[in-house]
C-alpha cells in the first residue's frame, strides 16, 4: 500500500492532520502535473499552475464528507477531474467576459484570469469528452488524465490500472475520436 493510499485511509478514518499530509506528500507532483500542463498551453498564455493546484485543492478538501479516494489513483483522478473543472470554469468566465458578460468573481479561480489560454480549444475538448464518456468512460478517463491534468501515458496507465499499450490504444482512439467530434461541430 503507498504512502498516499495509506494517508487517503487516514483521512477517511478523521485522524487529525491526516489531510495535511496528504497535502504535502502529492503537492509537489501535482504541481509538476499542472505546471506541465499549463506548459502546453500558447506561448506567454499560460496560467499560474500554484493557482490551480491550490484551487484543486480547495475543492478535493472543501468538504471532510469528500474525502472518499479508494487509493492513491482514484484520488489523482479526482485531481485530474478537479484541475479539468477549473480550467473550464476558466474558459468559461473568459469567454462571457469578450462577450461583455458580467460574471461574479469565485474564490481562487479569479488569480487565473490574467493570463489567456485558448479559451475554445478548452471548451470544445470538455464537450467533446462529455460525449466520449457517455460511450467509452475509461477512455475519457485517460483523456482527463493526459489532457487536463498532463500525466504521460505511463502515470496515466497506472493511475487507471491499465497497460501502457493499453493505454496507448486508448489515447490513439480517443483524440480520433475527440478530433472528428470538435470537427463536426465547427462545420
Amino acid at each position: 500500500m503507498s504512502e498516499v493510499t495509506q494517508l487517503i485511509n487516514s483521512v477517511r478514518n478523521g485522524e487529525k492532520d491526516a489531510s495535511e499530509l496528504l497535502i504535502a506528500a502529492v503537492y509537489q507532483e501535482l504541481r509538476q502535473i499542472a505546471g506541465s500542463q499549463l506548459s502546453r498551453e500558447a506561448a506567454g498564455h499560460t496560467l499560474q499552475a500554484t493557482a490551480l493546484v491550490n484551487e484543486a485543492f480547495l475543492r478535493l478538501f472543501g468538504s471532510q464528507a469528500s474525502c472518499h479516494w479508494e487509493n492513491r489513483a482514484h484520488f489523482f483522478a479526482a485531481a485530474a477531474e478537479a484541475m479539468r473543472r477549473i480550467l473550464v470554469d476558466h474558459a468559461r468566465k473568459k469567454r462571457s467576459q469578450k462577450r461583455g458578460g458580467t460574471s461574479k468573481r469565485v474564490g481562487n479561480v479569479d488569480e487565473l484570469t490574467d493570463q489567456e489560454v485558448d479559451l475554445n480549444e478548452i471548451l470544445d475538448v470538455h464537450e467533446a469528452l462529455g460525449q466520449l464518456a457517455d460511450r467509452h468512460p475509461k477512455k475519457a478517463e485517460l483523456v482527463k488524465l493526459r489532457y487536463f491534468a498532463g500525466l504521460t501515458i505511463s502515470q496515466a496507465a497506472e493511475t487507471l490500472g491499465i497497460s501502457v499499450p493499453t493505454a496507448n490504444r486508448y489515447w490513439v482512439f480517443a483524440r480520433a475520436w475527440l478530433l472528428d467530434r470538435i470537427q463536426l461541430r465547427h462545420e
